[in-house]
């Protein structure tokens, strides 16, 4: 048997504790209607019985307390809620149990935003993993020593775990159904819950808001001029000149302060526009493509293609608004 234990924090969201136990529970039901043993033996594990989440409007009763768990298979951080550092000091008690249980050889998974209680136990340092792409800065912010993996769904080292944002967790749990048991079971559990199994990145939902949580005021002025001219032909020395600064100081504090160079900055922005102009017009690749300041057809594709996950018609296709109403008419 492979005890699993999904932790119930304080602030955790309720969907976050109750979807690997769903998960889990199943693949046993599928490896007996297999005739097989089921393999999952699944605890929720608190620091009390009763965790109330959600301002109390959902109460967790947890089957055991972290301290009575002394051995354990695989430890379950769930995505929390609300203010990140606020979420770490109210579950600090679940910290040197976490990396006990790891020294032990348990295994160690964070989904969505858990990530930054996993990192909070110093696990992840020299690490990289995943989280929600909108936490992305105050993650890096906060955990320096951990290299935040962009759009990735799931990252797996030295048996840690971390997924993506929001529900491209239930990737990362058929990940780990079918480490722990086979693809068969796995396949079955993708179609019942109806989840693409082998989706790889999160960046087709990411939307890209530009790194303005710092102090170097002469870069804010760049990236919000970068942000009203995105259309034009930008280059290094151009920006550079607009601070007065050299050129390679320029790129140094650019890269330091926005943990893009300034190439994947201006890129980040014109994709980003690119998007937006996908969802809501009926202009063609083309038409797109100009309007955000590319004239190679290939570098738009790629570039595109790289930071949002998608084609560019493929995107066009999923987010337009008209198009998705012409289908459901249809």
């Amino acid at each position: 048997m492979k005890h699993i234990s999904i932790l119930v924090p304080e602030l955790a969201v309720m969907e976050a504790v109750a979807d690997p136990r769903y998960a889990f529970s199943a693949a046993n039901q599928f490896l007996v209607a297999a005739g097989k043993q089921p393999l999952f033996q699944i605890h929720l594990v608190g620091n009390e019985h009763e965790v109330s989440l959600h301002d109390g409007v959902f109460s967790v009763h947890a089957d055991k307390l972290w301290k009575d768990v002394t051995k354990t298979d695989l430890i379950i951080i769930p995505a929390l809620f609300g203010d990140m550092k606020s979420a770490i000091d109210k579950n600090r008690n679940f910290i040197p149990w976490i990396k006990k249980q790891h020294e032990q050889g348990a295994e160690v998974a964070s989904l969505c935003v858990g990530a930054f209680l996993l990192a909070s136990t110093g696990l992840l340092s020299g690490k990289s993993c995943s989280t929600h792409w909108a936490f992305y800065n105050e993650f890096r912010t906060m955990f320096p020593d951990v290299t935040v993996k962009d759009g990735c769904i799931i990252t797996e080292e030295n048996r840690i775990y971390s997924s993506g944002g929001a529900n491209s967790y239930w990737n990362l749990l058929l990940h780990l159904v079918e480490k722990y048991t086979d693809r068969d079971t796995a396949i079955l559990a993708a179609k019942y819950f109806a989840i693409d199994i082998d989706r790889e990145n999160q960046s087709a939902f990411t939307i890209f808001r530009g790194q303005k949580s710092h102090t170097d005021e002469a870069i804010k002025k760049v990236q919000e001029f970068i942000e009203a001219n995105y259309q034009e032909k930008l280059t290094l020395d151009q920006l550079a000149g607009l601070v007065a600064i050299s050129r390679r100081s320029f790129e140094r504090r650019f890269k330091q302060a926005t943990s893009n160079t300034v190439t994947e900055y201006v890129q980040r922005v014109k994709i980003e526009a690119a998007k937006r102009s996908f969802e809501s017009t009926r202009k063609n690749i083309s038409e797109v493509m100009y309007d955000v300041g590319y004239t190679d057809t290939k570098a738009f594709r790629s570039v595109f293609k790289r930071l949002s996950g998608l084609t560019p018609i493929d995107y066009r296709n999923k987010y337009n608004k008209g198009l998705f109403r012409e289908k459901v008419s249809r």
